[in-house]
């Protein structure tokens, strides 16, 4: 690709993702999606998803500060979504685990996230979603590698 192709298609990719990022915020402000924020379902799926783990290991998926991670758990911790568990392999430190109770909220949440995502992807093709799924996961994985 030329230089100058390609300095025009950086743009335009900077571009559409500010326009994104700012539309997201905004649709997210003017629509509760489902019970949680955006921090709290973020931990709760990743809970879901890989059982019990540690507050360092939670900031390193997430790239945050341990001290912002420890503030989100214990919000968790103290609406009854997560438990913390001892690390069985050090006595000093503790896992969370995902409860029942942050089970059925993460569900509530991901139900209204994807009835919104539904409507607003009604007149795209199932191609098209595909395809769109595979690329944000790529640039997902791409920030995570920077």
């Amino acid at each position: 690709m030329a230089i100058e192709m390609e300095q025009k298609r950086l743009e335009e990719i900077d571009l559409e993702l500010a326009t994104l990022i700012r539309r997201a915020t905004a649709a997210a402000l003017d629509k509760k999606l489902g019970t949680l924020e955006r921090s709290a379902y973020l931990l709760l799926n990743q809970l879901d998803s890989c059982g019990p783990t540690g507050v360092k290991a939670l900031s390193e998926q997430f790239r945050l500060d341990i001290s912002t991670v420890s503030r989100q758990t214990a919000a968790l911790e103290t609406k009854g979504y997560i438990q913390r568990l001892p690390d069985p392999t050090d006595g000093r430190a503790s896992h969370f685990q995902i409860t029942e109770l942050g089970l059925q909220e993460l569900l509530e949440t991901r139900r209204a996230r994807i009835d919104r995502f539904t409507k607003l992807f009604r007149d795209w093709s199932e191609e098209e979603c595909r395809m769109l799924g595979l690329l944000l996961g790529k640039l997902n994985r791409t920030f995570i590698d920077e």
